[in-house]
């Protein structure tokens, strides 16, 4: 496998190291590959996707590209590379810093991440949806007709989607999220944020989506004591925003999108399981993750009780 992904590569890019298949990332793989003294990462689609409305490569490069252009602190995108050894890809910077989460809340000093993870939802919830045409709202339904092909009773993530339709604040003007703005997706070093991974799930949505989304319990790695992934608390997270935007988002708000986070999550981690119990792609990782869904639907009962 990685031969044919050198021997592919090199016919894009030129001459290049041997590449190296990077640990995570459940939907997409990343390679890592040097050219001539420039650190590259391929980012090449798995075997399946998370939500159905997961962006195309080309779409996620797009999006990659406006983000680039204004000033968000994302890789610099380098090139789409359409069809790479049967499955779609593009390049990227490679970024230097630490990804993996649980590393990530343990480091020592982090006092100045959440600041700076509200300076990066600002800029990125300034983007122009004209710049990226293709991004469409996802309404509510969405993840109602996911559950729904799953095809079992899942009482705790049916009840959660009951009380978002009955509960949910006024709408605010959609904006470009992220969509899995989280501790995880994140480049960090001892400076602090380095960069924004992983856009495919950019969509129009309500500004407070990406926000209720970092606070999810399972992005806190163990760390449950800090709401923000782990790494600080929401009150400096949303303070900053809101001084930003001039948004003045609420708390409920929060609690709200936070709710929503945790429903999408284990709808995901469903849809992912299926992946492997049809033989779609036989994957450990994504075995656990279906197990991993019952810890979300027990945070999600946790939060229904603190909210009524």
């Amino acid at each position: 496998m990685i031969a044919d992904m050198r021997d592919a590569l090199q016919a894009v890019l030129g001459p290049i190291s041997e590449p190296v298949l990077l640990a995570g990332g459940a939907s997409k793989e990343a390679w890592a590959v040097d050219r001539d003294g420039e650190r590259l990462l391929v980012r090449r689609a798995g075997g399946g996707v998370i939500h159905r409305h997961t962006l195309s490569l080309r779409q996620e490069f797009e999006v990659l590209q406006a983000a680039y252009e204004a000033g968000v602190k994302v890789p610099r995108p380098i090139a789409y590379l359409g069809e790479l050894a049967g499955r779609e890809a593009f390049v990227m910077e490679r970024l230097e810093g630490e990804t993996i989460g649980r590393r990530i809340v343990r480091r020592p000093q982090q006092k100045r991440l959440p600041y700076q993870m509200a300076e990066e939802l600002a800029k990125i919830h300034a983007l122009p949806p004209e710049r990226l045409p293709f991004l469409e709202e996802a309404p509510l339904e969405r993840l109602v007709e996911e559950l729904d092909e799953v095809g079992e009773p899942h009482p705790a993530i049916e009840l959660g989607l009951w009380w978002l339709r009955e509960h949910r604040p006024p709408p605010r003007p959609p904006v470009v999220v992220h969509g899995d703005f989280r501790v995880g997706n994140l480049v960090v070093d001892d400076e602090g944020l380095v960069g924004v991974l992983d856009w495919e799930f950019a969509h129009l949505d309500e500004p407070a989506r990406d926000l209720g989304f970092a606070l999810v319990r399972a992005w806190r790695f163990g760390r449950d004591d800090l709401r923000l992934g782990g790494v600080g608390e929401a009150g400096p997270f949303v303070e900053r925003y809101n001084e930003l935007t001039g948004r003045d988002l609420r708390p409920e708000e929060l609690d709200y999108w936070e709710l929503a986070g945790n429903v999408a999550w284990a709808i995901g981690c469903l849809t992912q399981a299926r992946r492997h119990l049809t033989g779609q792609e036989r994957s450990v990782e994504l075995a656990i993750l279906g197990r991993l869904g019952a810890e979300v639907e027990y945070e999600i009962c946790h939060l229904l009780e603190t909210l009524s």
